[in-house]
């Protein structure tokens, strides 16, 4: 858990996965890197008076050519993939496996969040949604274990994370309203305020990747860098034991944030997306036993996963 990148003074510390990745692959990215990004960099900080180095806290070699936290992000693709197959094993309505009905738990609740948040349709936003969920949960807690960092400890992660979430909803609100009725929205229902309210809210939308990145990433560093500096008071006693009992503290931040990034994903969704024409209140006709309200949870994951 306490395998901590110092990405602003120079990541010392790595991994043995990162180090192998950048034996076999960093000279030809170190390659590439040297001649078609890093002049664009040096060119970009150097009307600030800086230098790439002085702002990524390392230079560029062959050994650093392949961030650690790239290389762990691919890391929890991987995992979040082996995940879904692993847990998903034989779906049955008949006898579900204990893995199925973790799988069945977490998606009914994304699921229901969802419906709450946006409305029943936008449940079609649930394949996105749910993605978001379990990348960001596998890169919170990726870094409980041995050989592994959280990449979410990264503002690179964070902020493309977020990035991502922004121009999802965009792009939804376009979809489903046009550019002109899209960027309608922003300006309110109130005419003569119309203008300052616009560009109120084109400032909030557009700083929203960098809210939702800073957030994700101010947590996880802040978990991973406490962990660390409590555990090296007493060396090395609590090297072993401090950890452990940090665990569930640490899991419970881990789970709290990737809520907080799903939640407020959703509450972007529900401010661009509508209901169709004629299903405003449809809801309200139907009893509690409609069959909508009541599939099957094998059902979801079986159309999610396939």
């Amino acid at each position: 858990m306490f395998f901590l990148a110092e990405a602003a003074e120079g990541a010392e510390h790595v991994p043995v996965l990162v180090k192998l990745v950048n034996d076999f692959l960093g000279e030809p990215a170190y390659r590439f890197e040297h001649k078609y990004t890093e002049p664009l960099w040096r060119a970009f900080f150097a009307r600030f008076g800086t230098t790439p180095e002085a702002v990524f806290g390392v230079p560029y070699s062959p050994e650093t050519a392949i961030p650690w936290y790239t290389v762990m992000f691919v890391v929890a693709c991987i995992v979040t993939v082996a995940i879904i197959w692993i847990f998903k094993g034989r779906l049955s309505t008949e006898e579900p496996g204990h893995g199925q009905q973790t799988l069945e738990l977490g998606v009914l609740a994304v699921r229901n969040m969802l419906s709450d948040v946006v409305g029943p349709h936008g449940l079609k936003y649930f394949p996105v949604v749910m993605t978001f969920a379990v990348l960001i949960l596998v890169s919170n807690v990726l870094g409980f274990f041995p050989l592994f960092m959280t990449p979410t400890a990264a503002t690179s992660v964070t902020f493309a994370l977020g990035l991502s979430s922004f121009v999802y909803y965009n792009y939804i609100g376009i979809s489903e309203n046009g550019l002109f009725g899209h960027l309608k929205h922003f300006a309110g229902p109130i005419w003569w305020i119309a203008p300052l309210i616009f560009v109120i809210e084109l400032i909030s939308n557009f700083i929203r990747p960098m809210s939702l990145g800073i957030r994700l990433f101010g947590n996880m560093f802040a978990d991973e860098k406490i962990g660390e500096t409590v555990a090296n008071l007493a060396p090395p006693y609590t090297q072993f034991i401090v950890p452990v009992l940090l665990m569930p503290l640490g899991l419970f931040v881990a789970l709290v944030q990737t809520f907080v990034f799903v939640l407020l994903s959703m509450v972007y969704l529900s401010e661009v997306s509508h209901p169709p024409h004629g299903q405003h209140g449809d809801h309200s006709d139907h009893g509690p036993g409609d069959e909508a309200e009541d599939q099957d949870g094998m059902q979801i994951i079986a159309a999610v996963l396939t």
